[in-house]
């Protein structure tokens, strides 16, 4: 099959710009000096939604699954192979399109695919970048669907999805052979470079937010760290949820900082209630969201500020580190970072987000208001905070440049409040979760927060395909010997992921929630 004839176009800045159809060039210019390297205007197209036989191996854990709704622009991989313009830099290095798939429309998907996903490439849909032209059928063939997976994924999930279209299917099984006789998984060996950091433009603020519980000594050390950066966030906001009775009231008071701290005794219970009362007290330009239990290098908030202001981008989520113990230090940091052999860095769309970790323009945080409290007492709130600002059109990116040290110690943290509902009867403590419906005898599984995430933000037939998916690795995962046992369990399986839904869809009833 023939490549694609890409036309050239030069930047006021003298970069190379490929494209094909016919796109706003001044609207372009503008484009190619912020985040994006792919730009296209696909949703008005007929590509919107696109290929949605990725769930069968992604299911709920890929947050551009769906393409969002209703924004100007925002990041989305499903290019149109008619109208679209890339920067030439990327074309080179991801070598374009694979002329293996038959159909040039499965060439542009699989394109956009693999560049958001493996290769650290931003695409971007851009309202009318390109004229509004009659939309396009997508048609995928069979055997493109199957090197698909054959290509990007190993054999299991191809397994899978015979299995959830009709594993009776004689076609389904041929391709799958044809094609895994015929082609290989890729090797993915290089991802798009970072840019080189610009040095701070202007003197933006920053605030820091610190929420802890029984961990006073650890947010000390923090604190510590903070004071010795090379750029001073304005202003700390420390939420201590440490009982009265265990804590040191004057721990804060010990030393003077460069920078306001500001201290609450947080009488509430959820770390997303504790960074929402802090972010009411937020002034800065940026707010940068860490737990208590890291350590943090000098160069620390500054790579934050220069990495969004380098990329133009209102999202970023740092580089979390995990110790090996809770008493490592910043020297073990350096160690383990050289380690990873970089340079090169690389970044790209974020795949997931952390409060250990993470960097926002105070607007957009302002836009969300805050994090959602439904997910206190659980799992899932970073993922929700990430992508809600994902879906309001905020591009999130990886940062590189600004890591931290994990230290997660034995005891202490937020969790604390969760684990003391592990227990079943009447020594049970209550999570904010089971609102009106305490849990009895059947402990819901998965968490039903994480399962509100997952009605959050996806379809009900995505839910269906997670819980096929749930249920096979369950079956699946451990020893040959076990696979009876794991058998005869299913049903009580099935009970405990109906509870967990049902929690999850109370939840869901009540909405997003901020305090």
């Amino acid at each position: 099959m023939e490549r694609i004839q890409l036309k050239e176009y030069t930047t006021a800045s003298g970069e190379i710009l490929l494209y094909v159809g016919l796109p706003d060039f001044q609207q372009l210019e503008v484009l190619s000096a912020g985040a994006g390297d792919i730009w296209h205007s696909s949703f008005e197209q007929g590509y919107k939604n696109a290929f949605p036989e990725l769930v069968y191996q992604t299911a709920v854990f890929f947050w551009y699954l769906n393409d969002f709704d209703g924004l100007k622009q925002c990041v989305s991989w499903r290019i149109n192979p008619n109208a679209f313009a890339v920067r030439k830099s990327v074309w080179d290095l991801t070598k374009g399109f694979d002329i293996d798939y038959e159909n040039p429309q499965m060439q542009a998907l699989d394109f956009g695919f693999r560049c958001i996903r493996f290769l650290g490439v931003v695409p971007l849909y851009v309202h009318h970048l390109f004229p509004v032209a009659a939309k396009e059928t997508v048609f995928i063939s069979q055997k493109d669907r199957h090197l698909f997976f054959r290509k990007n994924y190993k054999i299991s999930h191809a397994l899978f999805m015979i299995y959830r279209l009709g594993f009776w299917k004689i076609s389904e099984w041929s391709t799958l052979f044809t094609v895994k006789n015929t082609f290989q998984k890729r090797t993915i060996s290089e991802r798009l470079p970072s840019r080189i950091l610009l040095p701070v433009q202007g003197k933006p603020s920053v605030s820091y937010i610190i929420p802890t519980m029984f961990r006073q000594e650890y947010t000390m050390q923090l604190l510590d760290d903070l004071s010795h950066q090379h750029y001073i966030p304005t202003q700390v906001i420390v939420v201590d949820a440490t009982p009265s009775s265990d804590r040191d009231e004057t721990a804060y008071e010990q030393k003077p900082y460069p920078f306001e701290l500001k201290v609450i005794w947080q009488q509430s219970k959820g770390s997303c209630r504790a960074r929402n009362e802090a972010i009411v007290l937020c002034t800065g330009d940026y707010i940068v969201f860490g737990d208590d239990d890291i350590r943090i290098p000098a160069d620390f908030i500054e790579n934050h500020i220069r990495f969004l202001q380098t990329y133009s981008v209102g999202a970023c989520n740092g580089l979390d580190i995990r110790a090996e113990h809770h008493q490592q230090h910043l020297g073990h940091l350096a160690s383990k970072l050289d380690q990873l052999n970089r340079p090169p860095y690389s970044s790209g769309c974020a795949q997931m987000f952390s409060n250990a970790n993470s960097c926002v323009k105070r607007e957009f945080v302002n836009q969300l208001v805050g994090n959602d409290v439904n997910f206190d007492g659980g799992y899932g709130e970073d993922s929700d905070f990430g992508m809600s600002l994902s879906k309001i059109g905020v591009v999130v990116l990886a940062n590189p440049y600004a890591a931290n040290l994990h230290l997660k110690p034995p005891g202490g943290g937020y969790r604390f409040w969760g684990t003391q509902a592990q227990l079943l009867g009447k020594k049970r403590k209550s999570q904010p979760w089971e609102l009106d419906t305490p849990v009895k005898n059947i402990t819901p599984i998965p968490s039903p927060t994480v399962m509100y995430g997952i009605l959050k933000h996806y379809t009900p037939k995505q839910l269906t395909e997670y819980k096929y998916k749930h249920f096979t690795y369950y079956l699946l995962s451990g020893s040959k010997l076990g696979f009876l046992y794991r058998l005869l369990r299913l049903p009580y399986k099935n009970l405990q992921f109906k509870k967990s839904v049902f929690y999850a869809q109370k939840l869901r009833n009540l909405g997003t929630r901020h305090d």
